[in-house]
């Protein structure tokens, strides 16, 4: 049976671009025009959006694999091309939808993905750690699920989910990492070389917040996990103002400093509107061999920050999860392998409180969490 350039089509419609997640021939890296058969044997040239694409060894594997298994074909030749500018835009309004540019599609009337900010009062309580498991853990659920690190000055999130490439730019449109358990990830650790300080004034903060949430091409989200500086400063007013629908998740610590601090992070909620969902102490305890669990940072901070909240707020702010000490959630942030993906203490109370968060419904849209989201 001859080999012809539409069964070539119809085998490469299942390859699937790993950070676009749609097949290639809809992104038209591939057309018929690319492919070539001569007999048994079939030369494609793929069309990447950048002649450096991290990406570019597993598509030409998977193009390889998926010609290869036509009968018919004896050998599959895969050539690199690049698109040039008017290929870039088509493929940039294709993934807009339609959309107005500058749009912010989580601010939408219609947009179902929920947004989270995970937040803390001080630095050191681990919001990062919180926000890279948590999303890790979503994910497994099978959740789309995205992380935007808006914390400027202090970002750790690349490290933490296990990106180690630059994002794509197509037309101006920035393509997310994928990391661990295929969480988007954007962050201006991208785009600032290692060991560099990033100095800029609060302007300069909110364009680059803006530019995250209008010119990222997210994709169909579920969840979008924003890690959030210390405190109650510029990027936490630019967050309320642009994301008016965003919720607050606040993580602290027993000890009675930090919790003290941590309620300040999540009043600022009864001034932006915004809801506070919930609060996670993290280093809640160590367990011992025995079984007993040792208190290092004190106890009850959390419960203290709920109750106060509470009061303040005048709905439930409950005390959604206590994550203790485990060693392997810190070698996991450190290694870009999230202690979510694996077992132990930590990894089970993170589970249970991705679960807790699963099964409370979103007070301003009304769903619960996990339907799916519109097309942005």
């Amino acid at each position: 049976m001859s080999v012809t350039t539409e069964k070539v089509m119809e085998a490469l419609a299942g390859v699937i671009d790993p950070e676009i997640h749609r097949p290639i021939t809809d992104l038209n890296m591939v057309t018929p025009d690319l492919i070539t058969i001569d007999g048994g044997q079939v030369t494609i040239t793929v069309l990447l959006t950048t002649a450096g694409c991290p990406l570019r060894t597993q598509i030409s594997e998977d193009v390889t694999a998926r010609v290869g298994e036509l009968q018919g074909v004896d050998s599959v030749t895969v050539n690199m091309g690049v698109m040039d500018d008017e290929q870039k835009k088509a493929l940039r309004e294709k993934l807009n939808g339609g959309r107005p540019e500058r749009e912010i599609p989580f601010a939408r009337p219609d947009s179902l993905t929920r947004v989270i900010a995970v937040t803390s009062g001080k630095g050191g309580v681990g919001k990062s750690s919180m926000t890279a498991n948590l999303a890790t853990a979503m994910a497994n659920s099978g959740l789309k699920v995205g992380i935007m690190d808006a914390d400027i000055y202090g970002f750790s999130i690349p490290r933490m989910m296990g990106v180690d490439h630059d994002p794509q730019v197509i037309d101006g449109m920035i393509i997310p990492p994928v990391g661990v358990s295929g969480v988007k990830v954007m962050s201006i650790g991208m785009f600032v070389p290692e060991g560099q300080p990033v100095i800029w004034r609060g302007p300069m903060l909110h364009r680059a917040l803006q530019q995250f949430l209008a010119d990222v091409f997210w994709g169909d989200l579920d969840v979008l996990l924003i890690d959030m500086p210390p405190g109650t400063g510029d990027v936490a007013i630019s967050i309320a103002q642009l994301l008016p629908t965003s919720e607050i998740l606040v993580v602290t610590t027993p000890q009675v400093a930090a919790a003290e601090v941590a309620e300040r992070a999540g009043s600022i909620a009864g001034d932006t509107n915004q809801k506070v969902i919930g609060v996670v102490e993290n280093m809640s305890y160590l367990t011992q061999p025995d079984g007993s669990r040792l208190e290092i940072f004190g106890a009850g901070g959390g419960q203290s920050v709920s109750a106060r909240l509470t009061a303040q707020l005048g709905y439930s702010v409950p005390l959604l999860g206590q994550i203790p000490l485990d060693i392997a959630l810190r070698e996991g942030g450190d290694s870009g392998r999230p202690v979510a993906s694996a077992s132990g203490p930590a990894a089970q109370a993170l589970h249970e409180l991705a679960s807790a968060l699963g099964t409370y419904e979103r007070g301003l849209a009304g769903r619960p969490l996990g339907v799916s989201p519109v097309h942005h």
